[in-house]
């Protein structure tokens, strides 16, 4: 599990994968993170039709997010989000996943 923990140290610290942001927590104080932010397209049915739509989600280490919450707001760069519903961790509880609005 160390080894694994220091590969993905590496890939968030490697200038063409991770960015520098900030979190801030809810009634708490803005702090820096490292994120790896993605874009995928999502598609979502309805009724007959199915619609195409961009989402933003980032991964950061839950060594330097402990507890993040919907509604949380994060900036990277000149962009500001707010997370959007529940924070997911992987399996080895390194990395939360999160889901990002325009805020």
């Amino acid at each position: 599990m160390v080894a694994f923990a220091a590969a993905l140290d590496a890939l968030f610290q490697d200038v063409n994968l991770g960015l520098d942001a900030t979190w801030y927590p809810a009634g708490g104080a803005p702090r820096p993170v490292r994120v790896i932010r993605k874009a995928p397209d999502e598609v979502t049915t309805f009724g007959a039709a199915q619609v195409l739509s961009e989402t933003t989600i980032i991964d950061v280490r839950t060594a330097e997010m402990a507890n993040p919450s919907p509604g949380d707001g994060i900036s990277i760069g000149a962009d500001n989000f707010t997370i959007q519903g529940e924070p997911k961790r992987d399996r080895e509880r390194l990395i939360w996943t999160l889901e990002l609005v325009p805020a």
